[in-house]
């Protein structure tokens, strides 16, 4: 494949582990609970006089959101992708508004493997990307630790080669 030339869907995206979906809907569900409580608290702030349907209104329409979204936790992380092509490194996420990101190996300046508790006990790990721009802050989300570590090493190595050109 040329420089020129977009992947498509059928290339060998390299996909992160299914698992990762428990984690997005164990967070999503984590919200759901803490808009719950923040609805039981002003109802309880407020139970001599009847909450205005506003707050009603308000507290469906973020939990019905967020339940929504906790429901395409499976769906958003099949759509989780990368593909190390030869001088970049492509990053993909998103259902309905896909994005796209190419991380030149030469511009890399940070590879960071970082793991939450969630992550840790299904050992997952999120890979973090830092450039020189800060508009690129890419982080691939849900790789088996084993690797997210081995991409780390490549990705350094990667980037070294690429910058002795400089």
């Amino acid at each position: 494949m040329t420089e020129t030339e977009w992947p498509t869907r059928t290339e060998n995206w390299q996909r992160v582990s299914p698992r990762y979906a428990w984690v997005d809907l164990v967070l999503n569900l984590f919200w759901v609970l803490v808009t719950a409580g923040g609805y039981l608290v002003v109802a309880l702030v407020l139970a001599d006089e009847k909450p205005p349907l506003a707050v009603h209104l308000i507290v469906a329409a973020v939990a019905l959101v967020l339940l929504v979204n906790a429901v395409l936790a499976f769906r958003r992380v099949r759509a989780i992708g990368y593909l190390l092509r030869e001088d970049d490194l492509l990053f993909r996420r998103g259902i309905m508004f896909e994005r796209v990101i190419a991380v030149p190996y030469g511009r890399l300046q940070l590879v960071d493997v970082t793991r939450g508790p969630l992550l840790r006990a299904l050992g997952l790990a999120t890979l973090k990307f830092v450039t020189a721009s800060v508009a690129t802050g890419v982080n691939l989300p849900g790789l088996p630790e084993a690797e997210a570590e081995a991409l780390r090493d490549r990705l350094v190595e990667l980037a070294e080669t690429r910058r002795s050109g400089l």
